[in-house]
């Protein structure tokens, strides 16, 4: 079991089991988000020196939200696929979810520095203009890699097939 809180400490989740993997998303979805949740008061930094954004995948069946009140959600726009979560009390972003994904890709600046599982590969460096000039220190995939598909999929295969829901109260406006 591995517990996390929000920045105030008033939000708390409760993981079980390993997580599907690690990976830092450069996307342009998910800078952009980024950017504007970094921005909200008592907000913290979620994104990397590199202007990524690490993630840690976890089966939502492996995660429990133990917050008096639910999260709220934030999307870049009304007909975003994606939402991100973040804690009522302090802004702090939990994680991202894809509508009727299996899984929820936690924010890594969850972790006390340092404790977080280390990304395995980076994902979406298309969208960066800067590509050619990232470290080689782990895999750069143009687009979402074979072996991340596949992950998820034996997540999901794993979890029967179920995509569980996770409640949220509210709407955040950044």
């Amino acid at each position: 079991m591995t517990s996390l809180s929000c920045r105030c400490g008033q939000s708390h989740l409760t993981l079980s089991g390993p997580p599907i993997l690690a990976a830092d998303c450069c996307c342009d979805s998910c800078a952009r988000a980024a950017a504007r949740l970094e921005a909200l008061p008592g907000a913290p930094r979620i994104t990397d020196d590199l202007g990524a954004t690490p993630f840690v995948l976890y089966r939502k069946d492996r995660v429990m939200f133990d917050t008096t009140a639910p999260p709220r959600s934030f999307r870049l726009s009304s007909d975003a696929k994606t939402r991100r979560l973040l804690a009522p009390c302090c802004n702090t972003p939990l994680g991202l979810e894809f509508s009727g994904g299996h899984w929820i890709s936690l924010y890594a600046a969850l972790w006390p520095a340092g404790t977080a599982p280390k990304a395995t590969l980076r994902t979406m460096t298309g969208d960066r203009p800067d590509r050619d000039n990232l470290p080689g220190d782990i895999p750069n995939a143009r687009s979402q890699s074979p072996g991340f598909i596949w992950a998820l999929l034996t997540a999901w295969i794993a979890m029967g097939f179920r995509a569980p829901k996770i409640a949220t109260e509210g709407e955040v406006d950044a």
